[in-house]
C-alpha cells in the first residue's frame, strides 16, 4: 500500500533537527569560543564569548546598584550583545574588517538565531537587544557598552597576574581610558575602573 502525504511528511519532519536545538546548539559554541583579542597576545588559556557574556550578566544582576536602571534588561543585552559571533566568530579591530562588513555579519547572524526561536515575538526581542546595544540607544545599552569595555580590563590585569607578565596587556588599558574618562561613563563602572586600576598600580593580585 502507497504511503499516505501525511505519514511521509511526518517522516521527513522527524529527520529534521528542530529549530530551537539547532538555536542551543549554536549557543554551546560559544562555550568553546576562544576571544580573539587574548589569543593574538599570546594568552595561555583565554576566556571563551560565554565566559565573557557570564560575568557581564552577573555584574549586570549583582554588582551594579542603580534604581533608575532596568537590570533585567541588562542581563538580556549582556547575553545577547556577543551572541552572533556563534555564527561569525569574534572579530575584533585588529582582523582586517571594517566596522560595516562587521555590523552587517552580525545583523545576519542576529536575524538568523532569532528565525530558530519559537514564536517571532522573541526572535523580535532579541533583534531589539542586539540594536539597543549596538547602537546604546537607552541608559541599558550605555551601561552594558560600559560593562563591556570593563570586563574586558578586569580580564586583562587577571591575565597578567596569572601569567607573571605585569603590563604586558597595556593595549587594552590605553585603548579604554579616554572611554571611561567620558562624562557618559556610568559612574558605578567609573567607581570599579578606578578601584582596578589603583590595585594594578599597587600590584595587589587576587586571592586564590
Amino acid at each position: 500500500m502507497a504511503e499516505s502525504v501525511d505519514k511521509m511528511d511526518e517522516r521527513n519532519e522527524g529527520s529534521e533537527m528542530p529549530p530551537v536545538l539547532k538555536f542551543l546548539d549554536y549557543l554551546s559554541k560559544l562555550k568553546h569560543l576562544d576571544r580573539t583579542g587574548w589569543i593574538r597576545h599570546g594568552v595561555r588559556k583565554p576566556e571563551t564569548v560565554a565566559g565573557h557574556m557570564y560575568r557581564m550578566a552577573i555584574m549586570s544582576g549583582f554588582v551594579i546598584d542603580d534604581p533608575t536602571i532596568d537590570i533585567n534588561r541588562c542581563i538580556k543585552l549582556s547575553i545577547v550583545h556577543d551572541i552572533g559571533e556563534s555564527i561569525i566568530g569574534d572579530i575584533t579591530p585588529h582582523c582586517g574588517v571594517s566596522n560595516d562588513t562587521k555590523n552587517r555579519l552580525e545583523t545576519a547572524a542576529i536575524d538568523q538565531l532569532a528565525s530558530l526561536l519559537p514564536g517571532c515575538n522573541k526572535g523580535n526581542e532579541m533583534k531589539e537587544l542586539f540594536e539597543e546595544y549596538e547602537n546604546a540607544t537607552t541608559p541599558e545599552g550605555k551601561l552594558v557598552k560600559d560593562l563591556d569595555k570593563f570586563d574586558m580590563i578586569m580580564q586583562a590585569y587577571e591575565y597578567e597576574i596569572s601569567e607573571g607578565r605585569p603590563k604586558f596587556l597595556q593595549e587594552f588599558f590605553d585603548s579604554t581610558h579616554e572611554y571611561f574618562q567620558n562624562e557618559s561613563c556610568h559612574p558605578k563602572v567609573k567607581a570599579l575602573v578606578g578601584q582596578l586600576t589603583s590595585a594594578r598600580d599597587k600590584g595587589i593580585k587576587f586571592s586564590p
